[in-house]
């Protein structure tokens, strides 16, 4: 019986030992890269994609509890927060340190990339009525809209806008071009256009506004020139430039503006001439066919990497293609400096894995375009950059970006429409509405030219005070026009969550697996060194044999 106690206890202490030993390795080992709690984190920056974040925003925090702040204070602002290190991200339609510009930033001192973020149209929202009624299906080429907002055109009856809408009796009041006051992507990717697209017109804008020649043409800018005494009227923000154009005082304003403000406002937005002849409507089957043409850096080891190349984009042959498509970054950090924890990588890494993926789905509702296929696996790879963050990268198959099939074909641009023969450029012009006024068409005595006499030289037109959409409302929820609708309850999306990998257990149960093993190991060689310390001198040999656990007992 002793014998038999005698090998159990080896084999406890054999087992004590190897359980103590691998929790002693488990200490030893390097930490864990990942992070082991989801942090609060906090970005700023583009209002241009403002809508889409933070909708997703408010989704992860009513299915993960991730708490991320945004503030909404311009892609300029964004860039320096990210680079002063007041911000965990920065959000921006264009790159630092960009090409052409006399205000270009430089880099951060911080590691970073870039991650596309969502898709979309840089808009043209405005408010005009003729003889009281709205007008929800203007359309202008790009040398129309270059010279509204440089100044060359001032009136709504400007023969060339009259061209451009023939079915239209456009009223002789004043055009207001409504421009951002803040340092905006919009802005930037407005005049990287102009200076593409019409640079003898940016030119002679900004030899008015003594702004430099940068490379031969005037210089890209994220804050918008504008001149004194010029009817120009300036806002800070989206929501800001939206608010301003949806006032029932604002008839003949005009601005630039992503294409979810006025959705949410309920204003129309103006059909764009493209290449092909064709007027388009930045909705997300044509801004996906128009970013077919758009170069993306493909250097991995740029530090530019996937930033966009538009240039093809602007001049694209397709019917569809809307020409100010374009996409916005998130700015990721790379290393752990200015107070950037594991634990926060780990947030925003699940929380990009979750918008490339699960977000995108909303995009066309808030007004946006899905990312395409190749930004989507770019992107995961930069997610992998963040320090922290270990997400469980979902496949094509299940990514759920209604974007692409899991063959990885552009389902979305593949079926776009093509337009309307009457949105081709000629005689004939679609009444249809646009944007937030889609559904409700231009009124008949629109395109009635004795009608529209009454309100010509007479100053601008009455607005009324219509239902929620028509000119003067305000927007949803009561809100200033253009505002995503913070009030609406978050989205519980039907896919199936971003599956996150587990993170490692950290020291707890290896030192519980150092002290149970110890314990085990002590437990079984103490007692027989009790025992052997208890014996007498000159005790029966069968004593001393069972105090070793070798007799057979008595």
């Amino acid at each position: 019986m002793s014998r038999r106690f005698g090998r159990v206890r080896l084999l406890v202490a054999l087992l004590g030992v190897l359980i103590a030993v691998g929790g002693g390795l488990q200490l030893a080992a390097p930490a864990n890269a990942a992070g082991s709690v989801h942090a609060p984190i906090n970005g700023s920056g583009s209002t241009w994609s403002a809508n889409a974040l933070q909708q997703w925003i408010r989704n992860v925090f009513a299915n993960y509890q991730w708490k991320i702040t945004y503030s909404e204070s311009g892609s300029t602002q964004g860039r320096n927060d990210f680079a002063n290190g007041t911000s965990d991200f920065g959000v921006s339609e264009i790159p630092y340190a960009i090409g052409n510009s006399n205000e270009g930033d430089t880099r951060p001192n911080r590691g970073f990339a870039y991650m596309p973020i969502v898709a979309g149209g840089t808009s043209f929202m405005y408010n005009l009525q003729i003889a009281g009624r709205r007008v929800t299906n203007l359309r202008l080429s790009g040398e129309v809209l270059a010279k509204i907002f440089t100044g060359v055109i001032s009136t709504w009856n400007d023969p060339a806008i009259a061209a451009d809408n023939p079915a239209l009796a456009l009223p002789a009041i004043p055009i207001v071009p409504v421009v951002r006051s803040d340092g905006s992507g919009a802005t930037a990717q407005f005049t990287i256009w102009m200076r593409q697209e019409q640079s003898a017109l940016w030119d002679a804008y900004c030899a008015k506004v003594g702004r430099p020649v940068i490379g031969d043409h005037c210089g890209v800018t994220s804050n918008y020139p504008v001149q004194a005494g010029s009817g120009f009227v300036a806002r800070a923000g989206s929501n800001g430039v939206a608010g301003y154009v949806a006032q029932p005082q604002s008839a003949g304003a005009i601005t630039f503006v992503e294409y979810s403000y006025a959705l949410n406002s309920g204003f129309p937005v103006v059909k764009m001439l493209n290449n092909s002849g064709y007027y388009s409507e930045p909705t997300a089957p044509n801004v996906a066919v128009a970013l077919l043409r758009a170069h993306i850096n493909e250097d991995a080891g740029s530090p530019d990497y996937l930033t966009q190349d538009l240039r093809d984009v602007y001049g694209d042959g397709d019917p569809r293609t809307y020409p100010l498509s374009s996409y916005s970054y998130i700015i990721l950090p790379t290393d752990l400096s200015n107070n950037f924890t594991e634990d926060k990588g780990m947030t925003l890494a699940d929380f990009g894995a979750y918008f490339l993926c699960e977000g995108q789905q909303q995009a066309d509702v808030l007004g946006y375009s899905p990312l395409p296929i190749n930004l989507v696996q770019a992107g995961q790879s930069q997610i992998k950059k963040i320090p922290g963050g270990n997400p469980q990268i979902k496949g094509i198959n299940d990514c759920n970006n209604p974007t692409f099939t899991p063959d990885g074909s552009n389902r979305l641009a593949n079926e776009a429409p093509l337009p309307p023969d009457c949105d081709r450029q000629g005689p004939s012009q679609c009444l249809t509405g646009t944007g937030g006024a889609k559904g409700t068409d231009t009124a008949p005595s629109a395109n009635d030219p004795a009608a529209a006499a009454e309100t010509n030289g007479a100053g601008p037109a009455a607005t009324g005070t219509g239902p929620a959409g028509s000119a003067g409302s305000a927007g949803p929820s009561g809100q200033d026009p253009g505002a995503v609708d913070t009030g609406k309850a978050p989205t519980v999306l039907t896919a199936t969550p971003q599956v996150l990998a587990a993170t490692g257990a950290g020291p707890v149960p290896a030192i519980a697996a150092l002290g149970g093993g110890g314990g085990l190991a002590l437990a079984a060689v103490l007692p027989p060194l009790l025992t052997r310390r208890r014996r007498r001198p000159g005790a029966p040999a069968h004593v001393r044999a069972e105090a070793h656990g070798l007799g057979g007992g008595r």
